[in-house]
């Protein structure tokens, strides 16, 4: 989670003046986790975490297991239509397909941010330690580098796969730590996880203050209205859409996913 992280020269959207943003400063994809067996014999997406972001989940197909690494050690929780849950930054999070249909909508706090860095993969502590052989290995091509469509998914597909693959390395031998050990032993995956991210965070202040920090402000100052017995935001009562996602589902953290372009919002009426 996100899951949408994009590929190399996909550049996170800049808002529209005078459009408000999604509730609560969220983004919204529809995701078709993986079907790709692991190492381990189970199919699924990428173990990754956040740092700065939560990360809710509702099913709409299929059934599967999200595994997770935190403070309450390992966990797995089983997945349904309906299911909905959600995790906090520092939760490592992994999706297993169990039917080979598993969909979810999934909605990740901090529009941005995944996007910008925020996510960081559970590759082996010698990659991780790393930030060059870090990008290298989690980097996915661009459609735009290759002649036709069916090629470029076909090179998404392996990148993805492979980086797919580097991170369960490292989770399963990670899960095995917190199995025998708590949450503790996500201490190491935690300190490289900053030190990947540090230099990005700084960066990231606008995402939340436009976002997030933006629409809180904007509430108190509602609440503060009425209480004065004003109401004026209400003269300002507007409708907004997204267009459905018309670009090809692209390769995700956990699978294939299409983001609406929440910035791209525009009026109705």
């Amino acid at each position: 989670m996100n899951s949408s992280v994009p590929g190399p020269g996909e550049a996170a959207p800049t808002a529209v003046p005078g459009v408000p943003g999604f509730p609560g400063g969220t983004a919204v994809s529809h995701l078709h986790v993986y079907d790709w067996p692991a190492a381990d014999g189970l199919a699924g997406g990428s173990p990754h975490l956040h740092t700065a972001s939560a990360e809710g989940y509702v099913v709409v197909r299929g059934r599967g297991t999200l595994e997770t690494l935190s403070s309450a050690g390992f966990t797995e929780t089983p997945l349904g239509l309906g299911t909905l849950l959600w995790f906090t930054p520092g939760t490592v999070h992994r999706l297993v397909n169990g039917s080979g249909d598993l969909e979810l909508l999934v909605v990740m706090q901090n529009a941005g941010l995944p996007e910008n860095g925020d996510a960081v993969l559970t590759y082996p502590p010698d990659v991780l330690a790393d930030p060059e052989a870090y990008a290298r290995a989690t980097a996915i091509p661009a459609w735009a580098d290759f002649p036709d469509a069916a090629s470029a998914h076909a090179a998404m597909s392996k990148a993805a796969r492979e980086r797919r693959d580097l991170a369960i390395d490292g989770y399963l031998r990670l899960r095995e730590r917190v199995a025998a050990e708590g949450g503790g032993a996500l201490a190491d995956l935690y300190e490289a996880a900053i030190g990947l991210v540090r230099d990005k965070a700084a960066g990231w202040h606008h995402h939340w203050e436009r976002g997030p920090h933006g629409q809180a402000e904007a509430t108190g100052r509602h609440i503060a209205e009425l209480a004065s017995g004003r109401g004026r935001h209400l003269h300002e009562s507007a409708l907004y859409t997204a267009d459905s996602p018309s670009r090809p589902w692209r390769t995700g953290m956990c699978g294939m996913l299409q983001v609406w372009d929440l910035d791209g919002a525009h009026p109705i009426g």
